[in-house]
């Protein structure tokens, strides 16, 4: 009785959700999505705020999971025509249900909470805080100090990232508060650079391989000699070369140069194409290819602490799997083999088998690596395992790890430690008319003034009633900002032990932040929502790298110039 043939199973296509993100997912992965849904982001309101929206709307659109709103205004007038996500309806309706609304309907995914309460009420509670993963604060002229350092002290102590923004007029800034120890693993770096092709340390099956194809070259056929893997060649050239050199590779640029030569001597040139390919190949990857491994500084930093960390009080992954590469490191002088291949000419079979022997290395490599941090947990006791991904992505991109030291918010001018100050005043002094850190001080001057402003609102019985004139209303803000921003320029360098010699100094670099001064000032702490879409879409980027911890986000303040259209990041 014949047999009828069977129907093959048909094919699984793409989810809902894989369709709907595809092109971030190509970004970011299925670990970098989950970890956006997983997340909680909080922003702090008390001024129209469009920024924060702004932020909000570029992390709900690529589906982050939930988000909250604090907010105790109203709509109003103003509202209207800056917040796109309102409309006349939301008129005298609380601004934060209003926003919430709206923002919603970008996606459906995502769970969306307002709260129509102060910040300082809403930070009364003293467990206000703890479900958040990252928090957004927007500069307000209504806020207050203690309630932003509350905020920063609380994101200190429970390792929850910080973002502190400003957008007033036409100039923008925010700034970072990381954990003080911020690892990331999936840095993104070039594909190119992350080659590690160790010619100058092969292992057995890698020389095995490169002995069968290489064992009688010259007798090749002009078809096989042309399509010898590059890798190989180079391999096979070494042991000629160190053989004539005391078992030496080529070190120096002039001995890599003279090899460079010896391997183009090498080549067929009696062909219809002149030359070979795969011998033009390997000639270019000499300067680059041929270099002793080396331990980038920063990864030997982590190892260092790694090593000195005790684990029974700091059991976090990360250092455990640091700590197993570290041990590998130094007992085979190498990180483990991220197994990747170049694109190179070859035959079909031979690249094939080729990147069967890098691959089967990096796994055996991370297949010890993970035999030491198995025996680690068992020392330990730990429960929960590292899992295999989280070894395995770390192997791969151990020499691109980045450890980032996150800083406080500079909110006490009285008390700057003097490396920030230091680094402050360097800046300042230098001759660049395109040095955007003028605008930083600015702001800081801003807050500075509003804290006074607040201060003496509060002692008053009866508060002062606002200017109606505006050119008064400029005039005397404007040299309520030179005030301040004079004392936090004198503060500044103060901490970096007296760097301003003269008066001359200071009034340059005033002179320097008078522009910005003159343009919050017109602005009256409005908002433009151009700009504030523009600094809300880079924020989101920082929000997106900071929660899926991949890519590498500002350390720590970016600022933006709207007038000049450029922008600059400092480490403060």
């Amino acid at each position: 009785m014949a047999t009828k043939p069977m129907t093959p199973p048909p094919l699984q296509g793409p989810t809902a959700k894989e369709k709907k993100y595809d092109r971030q997912l190509r970004l970011w992965a299925a670990s970098g999505q989950q970890a956006l849904e997983e997340a909680h982001i909080l922003l702090l309101n008390s001024s129209p705020g469009v920024v924060g929206v702004e932020t909000l709307k570029n992390l709900i659109l690529p589906g982050i999971g939930n988000y909250t709103i604090v907010d105790e205004e109203d709509v109003a007038e103003e509202d209207l025509g800056i917040n796109f996500f309102l409309t006349d309806d939301s008129l005298g309706k609380p601004r934060a249900n209003e926003t919430c609304k709206y923002l919603t309907e970008l996606n459906p995914d995502v769970n969306g909470y307002p709260v129509q309460r102060s910040i300082h009420t809403f930070l009364e509670d003293p467990h206000a805080l703890d479900k958040y993963s990252l928090i957004l604060f927007i500069a307000s002229p209504k806020q207050s100090s203690k309630d932003l350092n509350t905020v920063s002290q609380h994101c200190l102590q429970n390792s929850i990232p910080l973002f502190y923004i400003h957008s007033i007029g036409l100039f923008s800034h925010f700034s970072v508060q990381l954990p003080d120890a911020f690892p990331i693993v999936d840095t993104h770096p070039d594909p190119v650079s992350t080659q590690d092709l160790r010619l100058l340390q092969p292992w057995p099956e890698l020389q095995a391989f490169m002995k069968t194809k290489t064992s009688d070259l010259e007798a090749l056929s002009d078809h096989d000699h042309s399509h010898v893997p590059y890798l190989i060649l180079l391999l096979h050239f070494l042991e000629e070369w160190k053989s004539s050199h005391d078992g030496n590779p080529p070190s120096e640029y002039k001995e890599k140069k003279e090899f460079k030569a010896f391997i183009e001597s090498k080549a067929r040139r009696n062909n219809p194409e002149g030359g070979e390919e795969n011998f033009d190949e390997a000639a270019a990857a000499v300067l680059k290819s041929l270099n002793k491994p080396s331990l980038p500084s920063g990864l030997a930093d982590i190892f260092a602490e790694a090593t000195h960390r005790k684990p029974q009080t700091d059991p976090a992954n990360f250092w455990l799997v640091a700590a197993a590469i570290s041990a590998f490191h130094t007992d085979s002088g190498a990180l483990p083999l991220p197994g990747a291949l170049p694109d190179m000419k070859a035959q079909s079979h031979d690249y094939i088998q080729l990147q069967n022997i890098y691959k089967t290395k990096a796994r055996r490599d991370i297949e010890e690596i993970t035999k030491r941090i198995r025996t680690m947990e068992m020392i330990l006791e730990r429960e929960t395992p590292v899992e295999n991904k989280e070894i395995e992505a770390f192997c791969k991109g151990a020499a691109f790890v980045k450890l980032i030291r996150g800083k406080q918010l500079l909110l006490d001018l009285n008390a700057i430690p003097p490396d920030r100050a230091k680094s402050l005043a360097d800046n300042l002094l230098q001759d660049d008319d395109s040095c955007t850190l003028p605008i930083y001080i600015a702001f800081l001057a801003y807050d500075a003034t509003c804290a006074d402003y607040i201060a003496s609102q509060t002692q008053q019985s009866h508060p002062h009633p606002k200017i109606q004139d505006p050119q008064r209303r400029h005039d005397l803000s404007l040299a309520f900002l030179k005030m301040h921003a004079e004392t936090v320029i004198t503060k500044i360098f103060n901490a970096a032990e007296n760097r301003i010699d003269n008066h001359t100094q200071k009034q340059e670099v005033l002179e320097r932040v008078e522009p910005v001064l003159g343009e919050i000032a017109r602005a009256e702490g409005g908002e433009l929502h151009n700009l504030s879409a523009l600094l809300g879409g880079m924020v989101a980027q920082e929000v997106i790298k900071v929660v899926t911890k991949q890519y590498v986000p500002v350390d720590n303040t970016c600022v933006f110039d709207g007038i000049a259209s450029r922008s600059g990041v400092f480490r403060i």
